[in-house]
Parts: C-alpha cells; sequence; structure tokens
C-alpha cells in the first residue's frame, strides 16, 4: 500500500508563501530546511499535523514557471483544499485581505470558491 505524504505547490516566493500559507490560511509549517539556494519548506494542516505535507516549492526550473502562469492566466487551481464551510472560510479570508477570483458557488453537491494565494496560484476550497 502506498500512502501520499508530500504534495508540492510551486510558488515564485518562498517566505512570502510560507507567510500567506501560515498567517492567512491558518496551516503549521512543518519543516523549513535549506536545500542547495532554495529551502524545502512544507506546511500541514493544524488538525493532522502528520498527515499529507504540502511542499512550498520554488518554480525557479522554466517549466515550471510558465506551467504555472499558464494555468494560473487559463484560471485553472494549481490545487484543492477541503473545507467544512466554504462561505464561512470565504468570508474569514476576504477579512484578511485574501482575492477570491471565484465566490463560493454551488456546483451540484459541492460548493466551491477559489483564491489568488499571492504567489503565483489560483486555490480552490471545496465543501462536499
Amino acid at each position: 500500500m502506498m500512502k501520499i505524504i508530500v504534495t508540492s505547490i510551486f510558488v515564485n516566493d518562498q517566505a512570502k508563501a510560507l507567510e500567506f500559507y501560515t498567517e492567512k490560511l491558518g496551516f503549521v509549517k512543518k519543516k523549513d530546511v535549506p536545500a542547495g539556494e532554495f529551502r524545502w519548506i512544507t506546511v500541514v494542516s493544524p488538525e493532522d499535523q502528520n498527515g499529507t505535507e504540502l511542499l512550498l516549492e520554488p518554480n525557479n526550473h522554466p517549466a515550471a514557471k510558465e506551467y504555472q502562469e499558464k494555468i494560473f492566466a487559463d484560471g485553472i487551481p494549481a490545487t484543492m483544499f477541503a473545507v467544512e464551510d466554504v462561505r464561512e472560510v470565504s468570508k474569514r479570508l476576504m477579512d484578511k485581505g485574501v482575492k477570491f477570483t471565484m465566490e463560493p458557488t454551488e456546483m451540484g453537491k459541492v460548493t466551491i470558491a477559489v483564491f489568488d494565494d499571492t504567489c503565483g496560484n489560483l486555490i480552490q476550497i471545496v465543501q462536499q
């Protein structure tokens, strides 16, 4: 059996991303170690600190930067996070200055919203 332990998201500024993902979104820093000219920075959900880690990976490779820029320009979220109440979470994030590109929208049995993480990504939140 395999288990997903780390997934990554490209960011254009690791320090800014760490601040956004911890201070605005409420994730907890799990790892922050030097990795060459960059850092290996992961964050986790405060409710599951031994769960899947999100790696804030620098987009310094030209293919990574191009991929990130193109999906952002096309309005495609880079990843998705589950929340209990999309409307409540969206309001709380908007109160912290987070900019949404899609306000809470019902799509069948789920409600979704999309925001800009200020580091080159659109992030979707979903209530199932």
